[in-house]
């Protein structure tokens, strides 16, 4: 798969820092006005990283309010995958760590990502997920997810996902879908090497469980995925995820 051009907005060319970024942060957006301040600022706060910003058609102010800050901002078509890719395709350094708007790493997260990486073996990783909640049942929902993280090495992209570019030119970046392109891409990832959870937490919001429920939102996500191993259209799949 060839990765897709950038196409940066004209005010907000990324400034220059007088050391490289040994790390490249992507963020796909759409629509995250309240609350894409929040991953800016942490993101920015690691200094050896560079930040790019790929929207894909917000109607509010999310574009406006990334450009304040000293990232780049490109467009592209919607859809996560095509997102990433554009942003990964625009990157400056060799490591690529992607993270969604609504995922708050812990401090020192891009120190972590290069240290995993050096590891004998390794070849992508992600963090550890906390669910910006009090409930009982995701803390439980955070467990399993540990479990399948570690021992089934499929952390998902609300993890934070990061690895070399060559890892991921390798593989033709991130499959052109509309659902579970995270899913699909770590299928493929994990044939490679070990895929290391590192040990710091990244901190998702908990919208998508609070608007739809807890254990419906689960028993979907787990159903979405059983679907598409079963041969199921993806486009019939990312319907029901909406």
């Amino acid at each position: 798969m060839k990765l897709p051009q950038t196409s940066p907005d004209d005010a907000s060319e990324l400034r220059s820092r007088e050391d490289p970024p040994c790390l490249s942060i992507v963020i796909p957006t759409s629509n995250e006005e309240a609350q894409i301040h929040r991953i800016l600022e942490r993101a920015l706060a690691e200094k050896i990283t560079e930040v790019i910003v790929v929207d894909g058609g917000s109607t509010d102010k999310t574009r406006e309010i990334a450009s304040a800050y000293p990232v780049r901002v490109l467009r592209s078509t919607p859809g996560r995958a095509n997102q990433m890719n554009t942003g990964a395709a625009a990157a400056s350094s060799n490591i690529l760590l992607f993270l969604h708007a609504d995922t708050l790493p812990q401090p020192g997260f891009a120190e972590e990502a290069i240290n995993a990486l050096r590891r004998p073996g390794v070849i992508a990783g992600a963090f550890d997920l906390a669910i910006d909640s009090d409930s009982a049942s995701l803390r439980l929902i955070e467990k399993c997810v540990a479990w399948r993280s570690r021992k089934r090495r499929m952390p998902y992209g609300d993890q934070g996902l990061f690895l070399s570019r060559s890892t991921f030119e390798e593989l033709g970046g991130f499959p052109e879908m509309p659902a579970l392109e995270d899913y699909e891409f770590l299928r493929r990832l994990r044939r490679r090497g070990e895929i290391a959870i590192a040990p710091l937490s990244a901190v998702t919001s908990a919208r998508r469980w609070r608007e739809r429920g807890i254990w419906r939102t689960t028993a979907l996500n787990q159903f979405c995925i059983l679907a598409y191993r079963a041969g199921i259209p993806i486009k019939s799949i990312a319907r029901w995820l909406k």
